[in-house]
């Protein structure tokens, strides 16, 4: 079974975490074919933006503890870290498309931290949340500790690390963890309604715009100024823009190529 299922449409790369047996925990077969999958649509031109949800009743349920516990199986956590969960963080982060994390259900660990590291998070409102690593005397890892001061704060980020409480989707949409939450019923659709308008906008735009959130993580305010004046000119110089400005002058709605 494909672990990692991948359906394109519409400008539209939906990838889905399938191992639903495991909750879509994560083994390293699976952590690599994320990575392969994630380079694809990267690197696909048609594809204008990428979606990450899981297959069944969990979202991810963070790393397969039988793998790391199998003496055969185990890849060690160095390897665990920096050949699977690190960059396939750096993938979601450095695409030059917009990544939507569609939370379908319970997001642990790892799983949820690789749900914070996209660049719009949606819910239904079944979903929860769980820094779940204190319970087995680890560390947030995945970015965790990177993202989640920055999404929540730093006093309720270390009390949700130290304590693994079950955040439910309407109290990370309240504390920022995520963006919307969606009715359970209506939540494929109103995702497949989110990904649509996103494939229709400018996708260049949003790609630097992303890579100026990306810088602002770590520079200082002169710095980013200077990013936003370098972005802004490689923007203003991209056949989207003059399309948006010319349909706003025509009073029309604009046809953006993504160029």
């Amino acid at each position: 079974m494909e672990s990692i299922l991948l359906e394109k449409q519409d400008g539209i790369a939906k990838l889905t975490l399938n191992r639903p047996t495991s909750f879509n925990s994560f083994n390293r077969e699976m952590a690599l074919n994320l990575q392969t999958k994630l380079d694809e649509c990267n690197e696909d031109k048609d594809v204008r933006v990428i979606v990450i949800t899981g297959e069944g009743k969990a979202f991810c349920a963070g790393q397969d503890l039988v793998e790391v516990t199998d003496q055969a199986q185990n890849p060690g956590f160095r390897k665990i870290l920096e050949e699977h969960y690190g960059p396939i963080i750096q993938k979601i982060r450095n695409t030059a498309k917009p990544v939507v994390a569609a939370v379908n259900g319970v997001a642990a660990g790892a799983g949820a931290n690789i749900a914070l590291a996209c660049d719009i998070i949606v819910a239904h409102e079944k979903v929860s949340f769980i820094q779940a690593f204190s319970g087995i005397g680890l560390i947030p890892d995945s970015g965790g500790t990177f993202f989640l001061p920055r999404l929540v704060g730093f006093q309720k980020a270390s009390a949700l690390a130290m304590l693994g409480d079950k955040v439910g989707a309407e109290e990370a949409e309240r504390m920022g963890m995520i963006y919307k939450v969606f009715p359970f019923e209506s939540f494929a659709a109103d995702v497949d309604a989110l990904s649509h308008r996103l494939a229709k906008m400018p996708t260049k735009g949003l790609a630097l715009t992303k890579a100026a959130f990306n810088s602002a993580l770590t520079n200082d305010l002169t710095t980013q100024l200077q990013v936003e004046s370098d972005f802004q000119i490689e923007a203003s110089e991209t056949k989207d823009y003059r399309e948006g400005v010319a349909a706003f002058l025509e009073k029309r709605k604009p046809d953006f190529i993504g160029e």
